[in-house]
């Protein structure tokens, strides 16, 4: 059986977070990246963002939200709301969203679902109905060129009468028992219980798991009783973070810290200075949000990465290991950072410029002298690929990847923008 998907809602207007459907309120402080942040840290699977803006000036600063929101959610984004023609399913798709939502309450979007899907993908698309003659008209239609349905009301049992195409539930009202009797009839649910601030997903889904509803959760696939225990009936655990392999911190785990980080997906450890359990942020702030657990070949050792809130150091760094002992000089080759080092000194050559820089220069000359260069060094790696000395493409490649960085700069896209993108394909 598939596990059931919590996806907490973010209405987005005028570029703030509100609560309800079609209610006004500021949600919390209305920031939509904090939000986003929240609750991809806080257990949920995915993130519906719901547009309410009105006019094509108010969707454009809307589609530049939901980027951000994409950004830091780290979760997948389904992005929802005023959208009216293929464009608008882009818009959404090249933000970053990883599917559109197509409301077949208007015409506009059921004439459009062949055509987005065979574009985009099936898997990208999802239609909302709010009724269900919305679904049984164009069921056909559904079942060849979407990949789920989100309902808006109480229609999954007659959907899954009919159909087996999954159901995501969008509720404005419920408490957990509610909630919790939903989810045994769909395939996710969204809206108001799963999206309150104040309700801890890890714990809702621990209690549904309980109950025999298959959710995701953090589970060991090695007992603790085969790890290898230190004297003190402990191991250590390194820390890393898991974006830039940064290690962060060593500390200890024994067998209740363990579970408490696997049932909380936050990094709990025993504190051997005051013999107890300790959550690591708890009081500072500085949260660590597990993205994964590894042990070492003789099980005497963890390997945690973790999204980092804040400083992982007591001293305020960011790394507790900071006091440089000795360090022989070498070249970093590490792919992403030889270019993030090269990109940050293009950055700070456009914000203080230096005399004879040629890449001040290039931004003197502006955005078409740039283009001109990246087009012209992109046929120098074409010409150098067809001969076979292999220095001579390495050369034209690198010359290539300083120039586009030269562009991204212009332009203000990052390196984890990019990578982010390619990570998503």
């Amino acid at each position: 059986m598939n596990e059931k998907l919590m996806i907490p809602c973010l209405y987005l207007l005028k570029g703030q977070a509100v609560t309800g459907w079609g209610q006004k309120n500021i949600f919390d402080s209305g920031d939509v990246e904090k939000l986003a942040r929240f609750y991809s840290d806080h257990g949920a699977d995915e993130l519906l963002v719901l547009d309410f803006s009105s006019g094509d000036q108010e969707h454009e600063e809307a589609i530049g939200k939901i980027k951000e929101i994409c950004a830091a959610a780290e979760v997948p984004v389904i992005g929802a709301g005023n959208v009216k023609r293929m464009e608008d399913v882009k818009k959404l798709l090249y933000a970053g969203c990883a599917k559109a939502v197509l409301n077949f309450s208007k015409q506009s979007n059921i004439d459009i679902i062949e055509e987005v899907s065979k574009k985009f993908g099936k898997d990208k698309i999802v239609v909302s109905i709010s009724e269900l003659s919305e679904f049984t008209d164009n069921q056909k239609l559904i079942e060849e060129y979407a990949c789920e349905v989100l309902a808006l009301d109480n229609m999954q049992e007659d959907i899954g009468a009919i159909s087996t195409i999954p159901v995501i539930l969008h509720i404005n009202q419920g408490n957990e028992e509610d909630t919790m009797e939903s989810l045994k009839n769909v395939d996710g649910i969204s809206g108001a219980y799963v999206s309150r601030l104040d309700v801890e997903l890890m714990e809702f889904k621990e209690k549904c798991k309980a109950k025999g509803i298959p959710v995701k959760v953090y589970e060991s696939k090695i007992p603790w009783s085969e790890f290898k225990l230190n004297s003190d009936g402990m191991v250590p655990v390194i820390v890393q973070d898991y974006k830039t392999d940064e290690v962060l911190m060593l500390a200890y785990m024994n067998e209740e810290a363990y579970n408490v980080t696997l049932k909380t997906g936050k990094m709990t450890y025993w504190s051997r200075s005051r013999n107890e359990l300790w959550m690591k942020g708890l009081t500072s702030g500085h949260f660590q949000y597990v993205k994964s657990l590894t042990i070492d070949c003789d099980k005497d050792t963890i390997l945690a990465k973790v999204d980092q809130i804040g400083a992982a150091c007591h001293t305020g760094n960011r790394s507790c290991f900071f006091n440089e002992l000795m360090k022989k000089e070498y070249d970093d080759t590490n792919p992403l950072r030889v270019f993030q080092d090269v990109y940050d000194v293009i950055l700070d050559r456009k914000v203080h410029p230096k005399e004879g820089s040629y890449t001040n220069y290039l931004f003197d000359k502006g955005i078409d002298k740039i283009l001109k260069k990246v087009g012209e060094e992109c046929t120098e790696i074409v010409i150098a690929a067809k001969n076979p000395d292999k220095e001579e493409i390495k050369y034209e490649i690198s010359d290539f990847l300083y120039h586009v960085m030269v562009l991204m700069a212009e332009k203000d896209v990052t390196w984890e923008e990019i990578t982010r993108e390619l990570a998503r394909r």
